[in-house]
Parts: C-alpha cells; structure tokens; sequence
C-alpha cells in the first residue's frame, strides 16, 4: 500500500515540475516526497494508537526535510509539496487528491477551536508559497491560493484567493473583485494607501494655495 501510494506521489512530482528528470531523482532528492512518504506511515501508526513512535517519526522527518506534518493529518492520493521547507501540517488538516503546496505554507489553528482545529483541502488545490490556511474550514476543489496570502474563512470550489486576509478574486472563472490577480501580481496595502494620501494632500496644497491667493 505504501509502496502503491509513493509511486503515485513520485509520478505526480513528475507530472507538475519541469525541474524533475527521473523517478531515481525524485526518490533520493525531494524532501517533499520522503516527508510524504514516512508521514503516511507515521498516520497508520497513529491510527493503530502507537501514538509515540508516530510522533518520533514526524519529528526525526521534520529534523532531516524542515515538513512538519502531524500524524494525525489525512493526506490524499498524489500531494506534492515542492521545495517544502517550513511547511507546516496541523494534526486534523484534511488535504484531498492532487494537491500541491509550496514552501513556507501552514495549514494551522486559531488556538479558539477545540476538535476539528485545522483546514481542508478538497481536490486538485495549490497553495502558493509562504501563504497561511488557518481554522477548521474548508478550501474547496480546484481553488488556488496565492503566495503570502492569509486564509481565515471558507474558500468556494474553482476559486482564486489573494491578499491578506485573503479574498476571492476569482470564482468558477469569472472575476468577482476588480483587480483580478495571479500571485506576481499581489497589491501592496500600503503603497495603495500612501498614494491614495498623496491625492488628498496634493488636493489641500491647492486649495491652500488658492486661499493664499485670495
């Protein structure tokens, strides 16, 4: 069964990256796939109440790969998490097939729930790099988060997410916020808001000026 699984998740890292040459490759140089693979055993293990060794496990992988992924945590058919440093797996995260999540990504808790802490992840999602999924929501099928987003609420089927907090800019295709957005192109807040002031003040100088003149 492991064995069955770990070829799906190689093939899926062949399918998804250019960079990846062979399965060999895959095999002996992708952290993502070697922490997929021995939290799949760590989760069998703490399904069977050998709850320490798998927690011995997920720490010794989280030790060599920077993944930490809960043993408690179900994983899906075919989830690729590439470069995978710093990720972060909570223990009642949920992550469907095909899934894809990139470096720095949480899929953490709040700290205010008890039970169900964690996010779901239904089918075919991508979670872009350094972005936080945080509460016991769920993304749904399909959905894209962008880099460095913040996620805190429940995600649509076929949707795009950005910013932070986080919102749909798009939704089975159709935009739904002016600025739709792909994850090069995420506004900046406050550059916004700095030249938003710049128009007021550059307003009040002329009208000042104007008062000067009278």
């Amino acid at each position: 069964m492991f064995f069955k699984q770990l070829r799906d998740d190689i093939n899926a890292v062949l399918e998804r990256d250019p960079a990846a040459r062979n399965s060999l490759e895959v095999l002996l140089l992708y952290s993502g796939v070697n922490a997929v693979f021995w939290h799949r055993i760590s989760h069998f293990l703490f399904n069977h109440n050998f709850k320490f060794i798998a927690r011995w496990i997920s720490q010794t992988v989280k030790f060599f790969t920077g993944i930490e992924i809960h043993p408690g945590a179900t994983i899906g058919k075919r989830f690729f998490i590439d470069h995978g440093m710093g990720v972060v797996i909570g223990e009642t995260a949920i992550i469907g097939d095909d899934c894809t999540i990139y470096q720095g990504v949480t899929l953490g808790g709040t700290g205010k729930d008890i039970g169900k802490r964690h996010p779901t992840l239904g089918n075919n999602v991508m979670v872009g790099s350094g972005a936080k999924i945080l509460g016991p929501f769920t993304v749904g099928d399909n959905s894209k988060i962008a880099a460095g987003a913040v996620v805190l609420s429940e995600v649509p089927p076929n949707s795009t997410c950005v910013g932070v907090p986080a919102r749909i800019v798009k939704r089975e295709g159709v935009k739904v916020y002016e600025n739709d957005l792909d994850q090069i192109k995420i506004p900046d807040p406050i550059s916004s808001q700095l030249c938003t002031l710049s128009v007021h003040i550059a307003k009040l100088e002329k009208e000042l000026e104007e008062l000067k003149n009278k």
